[in-house]
């Protein structure tokens, strides 16, 4: 599946955005195809399976991975989709990518992109089939600083997927909510480290 681990999200992203149709060829597992369909971020995912049937254990397991940085993929059965997509726009903001992806691979397939408050919205009017939904992960918030290794890791990331290292930068620094110059240091003291080896490199006194 090529959309995961590689950099093949951003290609579906891109042609997503020009109206271009996306699809996947048949395969083991409806998880994977709807990461590939998404247009969202797949470097780092988890499965949360289906969400409990009753309201308020709902909520209580969407709260547990509010916080959740990697995007999340649930099933759902269709008649409770609308009560979910609510459920997920009340806990992690209506504003929140999404994905719902129905009948992957059959005749009627349909992949739906939007903010979570718009797909709960669109669902209240029935969906039939089979469902995937996937969402992004949660965005740091001030006072969440990642370590530098994280932040070259993510630059990386975007580099790996067409980015220009500038570009990666500035993008890591807004989700970061850390000036450019902070995560700017971390990636050329990464690429010094490994340029280098521990312990070279340092310059001395006089040099």
């Amino acid at each position: 599946m090529p959309s995961v681990s590689d950099p093949g999200y951003r290609l579906v992203a891109a042609a997503v955005e020009r109206d271009i149709k996306v699809t996947a060829v048949p395969g083991p597992s409806a998880v994977l195809t709807a990461l590939a369909l998404s247009a969202l971020p797949v470097d780092r995912f988890c499965f949360e399976g289906f969400l409990p049937r009753k309201a308020g254990e709902r909520l209580g397991k969407l709260r547990e991975v509010a916080e959740e940085r990697r995007t999340m993929v649930f099933f759902e059965a269709p008649h409770r989709l609308d009560d979910t997509l609510a459920a997920m726009a009340e806990v992690f903001g209506a504003d929140r990518r999404a994905a719902v992806c129905r009948e992957l691979t059959k005749t009627y397939e349909e992949v739906r992109r939007g903010p979570l408050g718009e797909l709960a919205v669109w669902a209240a009017e029935g969906v039939r089939g089979e469902i995937t939904v996937v969402v992004e992960g949660a965005a740091d918030t001030p006072g969440e600083k990642p370590d530098a290794a994280e932040l070259v890791r993510r630059v990386q990331v975007r580099e790996e997927a067409g980015e220009r290292r500038k570009e990666a930068i500035a993008a890591v620094a807004t989700e970061a909510h850390l000036p450019k110059r902070e995560v700017f240091d971390a990636v050329v003291a990464a690429k010094n480290a490994a340029r280098t080896g521990p312990g070279e490199g340092k310059e001395q006194p006089g040099k």
